[in-house]
């Protein structure tokens, strides 16, 4: 990981020996390790939930774990920022886009996208009708989870009541159901500096 991590970032890219619990986690995931994903309480069936403080490596992980495990564990990144700005341009196909079951190019298999920087986003306006993007996603996807298993990522700077407060408990509740926590703790360092 930390060579493919400095191929990616540059030189200065390594990984904390702090985060290695957390990194077992999302390899153990990654990889579709099912006894040790049932020791470590990890459901393969979920997606992922990342959540740490801003600088903490969230999307820098996701990011190289892109290259690890099968086929079938890939996934895309998707800024929720680019998702939004997607929205005021184009409108309510946008979360028809994300939200519905579409498959890659390839397979049959549904794309999974990890939305990054879940919360960074605004509630947005189209032709004056306001709308919370990256909610309706969710809730769509959510649908799509419990009757196809579609899997999602996100990750958040956000706490679960700040993302409650967000996006409403109806969001959070389901997102209990779709979701691994992995979370990095309030104590983690912003590794840019």
């Amino acid at each position: 990981m930390e060579r493919k991590g400095r191929e990616l970032y540059g030189a200065h890219f390594r990984l904390h020996q702090a985060d290695y619990l957390l990194l077992y986690r999302l390899l153990v995931y990654t990889l579709g390790d099912e006894e040790n994903a049932r020791k470590q309480g990890i459901d393969l069936r979920k997606g992922l939930l990342i959540s740490g403080p801003i600088g903490c490596g969230k999307t820098s992980l996701m990011n190289l774990l892109r290259f690890f495990g099968p086929e079938s564990n890939r996934f895309l990144l998707k800024s929720c920022r680019e998702v939004s700005f997607e929205f005021i341009s184009e409108g309510y196909p946008v979360i028809q886009q994300y939200g519905q079951a579409s498959f890659h190019r390839y397979s049959q298999a549904p794309k999974v996208y990890c939305f990054d920087d879940l919360g960074a986003e605004n509630n947005l306006k189209y032709y004056g009708n306001e709308c919370n993007v990256m909610g309706e996603i969710l809730l769509s996807r959510y649908d799509l989870f419990v009757s196809r298993g579609m899997r999602t990522h996100l990750t958040t700077n956000l706490t679960s009541s700040e993302l409650e407060k967000h996006y409403g408990n109806r969001v959070r509740s389901r997102m209990r159901e779709m979701f691994n926590l992995v979370n990095f703790g309030r104590e983690a360092k912003d590794k840019r500096s």
